[in-house]
């Protein structure tokens, strides 16, 4: 007699909650190490004179070489970060980065005396685009950090000879001590001689950092000025001169139209207005000021 088979209903896999654990763990760890590793690149980037980038990365130089250019300006841009008497002479660093306020109002005393024409990042943004003609004689100042004498000292005189620039704001560092307050800032917008940029949320050289950091750095410092200040913020300048391609773009898709380096130059054309050159004035005054504006040095470069 044949033996029936009695077929057996196959069970449920069980579900390994096990292996889901150990799945879930490991994304987290992932997860924990890219937001350490974002917060690590944040460290503030310290700047001296001799830190900054003298040159385009080659990469950079390539893609500006290969846009189409339909003109070219010469415009100084110069670059200034303390106008004070530095009272501690220890402190090498900011003797290094600073103009003493006579000096500084005897260069603009030149500038204003042989007829140019102070104008703002945005100013020269116009001009780039074709809606605003260039003047004869043109030259942009410009503030990077934002530091306490902005209001206290260069107000003053940039009223007093009819002049006006772009002060570049680090936005964590308001309310420091070594910097403008939020109360502070909003005095040196009322005053209508600065207009604002941005310098990133931490004073972080962006060349080479992680995409979610770089466009954190470059998009909060821009949300947060125009909202705390209900004002436009188009200009940005890179710490330290640091930059790189991604950096590059991602200033451009956070809605930047211009950007300064430190690479020293005056050449300016719609293909570098995100890579700006600029330079360092120093103590000229006079014809020596002129003359190097007009022609920098060689060796500078």
């Amino acid at each position: 007699m044949a033996v029936k088979r009695i077929r057996r209903k196959k069970q449920p896999a069980k579900f390994n909650w096990n292996l889901l654990l150990v799945c879930l763990t490991i994304v987290l760890i992932l997860f924990l190490m890219e937001a350490f590793k974002s917060r690590g690149e944040r460290k503030p980037t310290v700047e001296t004179a001799a830190s900054e980038i003298k040159k385009l990365p080659s990469k950079v130089k390539r893609a500006i070489a290969k846009k189409q250019v339909l003109a070219t300006y010469s415009v100084p841009i110069l670059m200034y970060h303390y106008v004070e008497y530095v009272k501690d002479t220890r402190d090498t660093i900011r003797q290094s980065l600073n103009i003493p306020p006579d000096v500084f109002e005897e260069q603009l005393k030149t500038l204003s005396e042989e007829g140019y024409t102070f104008l703002t990042a945005s100013e020269l943004e116009e001009v780039i685009d074709g809606k605003r003609e260039l003047p004869q004689k043109p030259v942009l100042l410009t503030f990077d950090d934002g530091h306490w004498d902005i209001l206290s000292d260069i107000v003053p005189l940039f009223k007093k000879y009819q002049a006006q620039g772009t002060v570049y704001i680090i936005t964590d560092f308001l309310n420091g001590s070594d910097f403008l307050t939020e109360e502070q800032l909003g005095k040196v917008i009322d005053s209508g001689v600065f207009e604002i940029g941005a310098h990133t949320v931490h004073h972080v050289s962006l060349a080479g950092k992680m995409p979610q950091t770089v466009k954190f750095e470059v998009e909060e410092s821009k949300n947060f000025l125009e909202k705390k200040y209900n004002i436009w913020v188009n200009a940005f300048a890179y710490p330290n001169g640091a930059l790189d391609l991604p950096s590059l773009e991602a200033v451009r898709e956070a809605g930047f139209t211009t950007a300064v380096s430190t690479v020293p130059g005056v050449e300016v054309t719609a293909a570098n207005r995100f890579a700006l050159y600029r330079l360092r004035p120093g103590r000229r005054t006079g014809a020596e000021l002129l003359n190097f504006i007009s022609q920098p040095d060689a060796s500078y470069r």
